[in-house]
């Protein structure tokens, strides 16, 4: 031992970084994941940027009565009624979440409070493909069943597109967001607590209601707000099952065919010709992708701000 100790060469602090070829390779690494990060962050500024020069000549130009108060959206008429569109995407994303809350919120609490884990193991990744299912067919199941079938027994008329339709359609593809985050959320509860309220005689329901629901209340938060954003930004559903083309009246009536904000972006620069109309017809698809864009963002600082404040650590 004392051999071992006398010829043992010092430890050195260029010895614990490693060899030269060693650290060349690591500052390659980083530099390499360092760029791919600036490279994303300058895209999306780049973005961000084209959204709001050519967003700011709409807003420089245009006379701002015609874009309130109009009898509906109609871009290449010179009327570009907000109304219109922030209440069709106020109704589609409303319906949305009351389809996708309560299903979505039920088979995450299901899935990890009840479920056995061999059922677990196999329903989650169902609900998961669910979640890639293209939006461009869902989109064709609202026109061809949800409006015929569904929007056409509870009051509207079946067989045509309508906010509706398009809702409870964008509210199906929403299902496995909220389901999947909420359920994951659930899942990182710690047991001790359960097994703490159970040690207490409460049952199952109570534990999970009592317990685990407000334990995990940062997480279920979290979910919605993506689920929101989510519907608020779904384009390829309510294009094809809104009802509507490149115009719409407003209506109030969630009966109705209108278009919300993404729809009247598709719509009118669906084909380079397309967008020709009157003068600032292009330029309002950026303010209209503005508008789009502050809302999510506000929503998700408020979110994250919640979050922040009601989240528990364990």
């Amino acid at each position: 031992m004392s051999d071992i100790t006398q010829t043992a060469s010092p430890v050195t602090l260029s010895a614990l970084m490693g060899s030269a070829p060693r650290l060349r390779r690591e500052r390659l690494i980083r530099f390499s994941l360092l760029g791919a990060a600036l490279f994303s962050i300058v895209i999306s500024t780049l973005i961000i940027y084209a959204l709001f020069a050519e967003a700011w000549v709409f807003m420089r130009d245009i006379d701002w009565s015609t874009t309130w108060g109009q009898v509906g959206w109609f871009p290449r008429r010179g009327l570009y009624d907000m109304p219109t569109l922030l209440i069709a995407s106020a109704w589609v994303t409303g319906i949305a979440m009351l389809v996708a809350g309560p299903i979505g919120l039920g088979s995450a609490i299901y899935l990890s409070e009840y479920a056995r884990p061999r059922a677990r193991r196999i329903l989650k990744p169902c609900l998961e493909v669910l979640a890639g299912i293209p939006s461009v067919v869902l989109g064709f199941f609202a026109l061809s069943w949800i409006a015929p079938t569904v929007v056409g027994r509870i009051g509207g008329e079946g067989g045509r597109g309508s906010i509706m339709a398009a809702g409870i359609a964008v509210g199906i593809l929403t299902i496995p967001l909220v389901a999947s985050i909420s359920e994951d959320a659930m899942k990182a509860v710690p047991d001790a607590l359960r097994e703490a309220s159970a040690g207490i005689g409460a049952r199952k329901v109570t534990t999970t209601l009592r317990v685990v629901l407000p334990a995990s209340v940062s997480g279920l938060v979290a979910a919605f707000i993506v689920a929101i954003s989510r519907a608020l930004g779904e384009t390829m559903v309510v294009f094809m099952a809104g009802g509507a083309a490149d115009a719409a009246i407003y209506t109030a009536s969630p009966y109705d065919g209108s278009l919300t904000m993404t729809a009247a972006m598709a719509s009118l620069a669906s084909g380079t010709d397309a967008v020709v109309g009157e003068d600032l017809t292009f330029q309002s698809l950026f303010f209209v992708g503005l508008v789009l864009f502050i809302m999510t963002l506000v929503l998700n600082i408020i979110g994250n701000k919640f979050v922040a404040r009601v989240r528990e650590q364990y």
